[in-house]
Parts: C-alpha cells; structure tokens; sequence
C-alpha cells in the first residue's frame, strides 16, 4: 500500500476534528520515514509534518527502523546502517509545524541481527558512529505466527529465547541502548523472561503488546483480550519495560476501520482502544506507558490529528502530571531525548 495516496487522503478529509487540548506538549515516539522502493511510496520529514505538523503541538519524535534505505552494498549486516544514516540526516535539518519547531528524529531506533550472537557488538559501534549522537537504540521484529494469512517478520516462533539473539542482546547493555520489541500477544510470555533475563536493559513493548483479529484470531476478541492481559501483566511485573500505546491502526488488529466507507472519529476510537490502554496505564503507570502514532502505517485507518484525540480523551480524566507522561515526559526520559539546536 502506498502511503502518499490520494484516494486514502480524500477518504480521510471526510471526517475533520479540531484539535483537543491543542497546546500540550507531545513528543511522538513511534514513526517512520521511507522513501521506497516497492509498494510503500515515498514518507519523508515534509509527509510526516503534513499529516503531524499542524494541529497538536508536536515538539519531538523518534524514527524507528522499517527496512528503508539500507546500504546498497558490502556485507548483509552491515546495509542496515544506511538506514541509521538516512533517519539521522532526516533529523538534521529545522522542521516547523504549525505550533512551533518539531525535533525530528531526535532519537533513532535502528535494526542490527542480535541473531549474530556476540559478533553484533561492533556492528552496534557502527550503528552509533553513524547516527551521530541520536541513536538510542535497536529493534529486531519478532512477530511471528503459525497461520500463514498473518504477517511474520520473525525468524521463528523461538528467536526471542533462541541461544544467538539472547548473546546479541546481551550486548545492548554495554552500549546503553534499548531495544523495541514488536511481537504478537502470544509472544509476551517470552518477552516477559527475556526481560527477566535481562533486568537491566530497558524493554519497550510496541503496538501495546500486538493483539490480533485476523485469521485464525479473528471472531476471539474475549480469548485473544484475556491471553493478551495475562502477558502484559507478567511484563507489568518487570520494572525494566516500557509500553507503546498505540499500533491499533494496523490492519491485522482485526478492527477494520480502513474498511469503513467513513473512517472513524475520534471519540469512536477511544471506545474501542480504551480496554487496551487502560489496562496498560493501570498495570505499568504512565510512568512506563507513551502514546505512539504509528504513522504512517497507521494511517491506513484513520488520520494523525484524529489519533491524537483520541488519546487526549482515553486520558482525559488522569491528572496533569499523568498526562504529560504520557504525551511527552516517558518518551523523552526512556529514549533520553535533550533539545537539538538543528538550525
């Protein structure tokens, strides 16, 4: 799917909201820039600031890995470094909405294969050379299921407790980088003991623990919300991990609003994401919980401004201080995000 589409613009300018509480701060910790080939078209700074930069106050962001520009030679592992030099060439430049500067990419998650076991560490070197003060750290994508008709992006259903990728992950530590974790929620159970493995090295679950409502998920909303819960309540119980709300937009969610003729308004969506959120603020605090936009895969379903109200009504009755947790003070603090002079 093409992410500078028209159509999906002229299906998303059916529905039009101003923004909620339009003044608080955010910093967006989820996206992604792109800039072909294949199927996916082009999302650079000027599309994300198009669809982000003009109605909530979006002060920073963080670019996470999506298999983009990687490096067109030399050896396999090393290509992905490519993509750590786009994303930080990406943020380099002053980028201004509509309600002040935006900080793009002022941190970068990149991809190494933590499967290399302990050889990773000097491919993690590089990764931070080229990111050039921004890398915060590393996502390797574990999703994985038995039906064909879902998306795998895993080696296996086991590379999450495989031998390799556990000696790969030892080595974030010694760096002082995160890792971001994207697995199905019948995958939590073996996040939860690589955290437990791995105490000190911080965890941050997106796509709030990827349910799912497709193939042979769908028509199980109760089995699939009750396995869900049980796995982010082990994960709950591991102080070193970190949760990514959002990620609902997604096809594979089995929500279906790309399929709606209208898509969804916002109070709409805080219906539906409500019981995923909720649980997740409860059980890790909104000391451990950001919002995400997912943009711009999200934006299959519905637009950024939308998203954004969303959430602003999911929250609307936590206090000041829980609320500028979860737009900004989360993000900033886990990712280790200072203020950039890019001018």
């Amino acid at each position: 799917m093409a992410y500078i589409n028209k159509d999906m613009d002229n299906w998303l300018s059916q529905v039009i909201e101003a923004p909620l509480d339009p003044d608080l701060p955010i910093c967006d910790p989820h996206h992604h820039l792109w800039n072909g080939p294949g199927d996916r078209g082009r999302y650079l700074v000027e599309d994300y600031l198009a669809d982000a930069g003009s109605d909530h106050r979006i002060v920073s962001t963080v670019f996470i890995e999506c298999g983009t520009m990687y490096r067109n030679n030399g050896p396999i592992s090393l290509r992905p470094l490519g993509e750590t030099e786009f994303a930080r060439d990406a943020g380099s430049r002053p980028a201004e909405g509509r309600r002040g500067p935006v900080d793009i990419a002022a941190g970068i998650v990149g991809f190494a294969d933590l499967t290399m076991g302990y050889e990773v560490s000097s491919l993690l070197e590089k990764h931070i050379t080229a990111g050039a003060g921004q890398l915060r750290g590393i996502r390797q994508v574990a999703t994985w299921d038995s039906d064909p008709a879902i998306p795998s992006m895993g080696f296996s259903r086991d590379m999450i407790r495989s031998e390799k990728f556990r000696e790969g992950f030892s080595c974030l530590k010694k760096f002082g980088l995160s890792f971001d974790a994207w697995q199905y929620y019948t995958q939590l159970l073996d996040l939860a003991d690589l955290a437990r493995a791995f105490p000190e090295t911080t965890i941050i679950v997106n796509h709030v623990g990827g349910p799912l409502g497709i193939g042979r998920h769908a028509g199980k909303d109760h089995d699939v919300f009750r396995e869900w819960k049980r796995g982010m309540g082990e994960l709950g119980n591991c102080p070193n991990v970190m949760v990514k709300l959002g990620g609902l937009g997604m096809p594979r969610t089995g929500f279906e609003w790309h399929m709606q003729t209208r898509p969804p308004d916002s109070a709409s969506l805080a219906k539906k994401m409500t019981p995923y959120f909720h649980f997740c603020i409860e059980t890790f605090g909104a000391d451990r919980c950001m919002f995400e936009s997912n943009f711009p895969v999200d934006k299959t379903s519905f637009s950024y401004t939308i998203l954004w109200n969303a959430f602003k009504r999911i929250c609307a009755h936590g206090s000041p201080d829980e609320r500028n947790a979860l737009f900004h003070d989360t993000a900033t603090r886990v990712y280790r995000l200072t203020q950039r002079d890019v001018s």
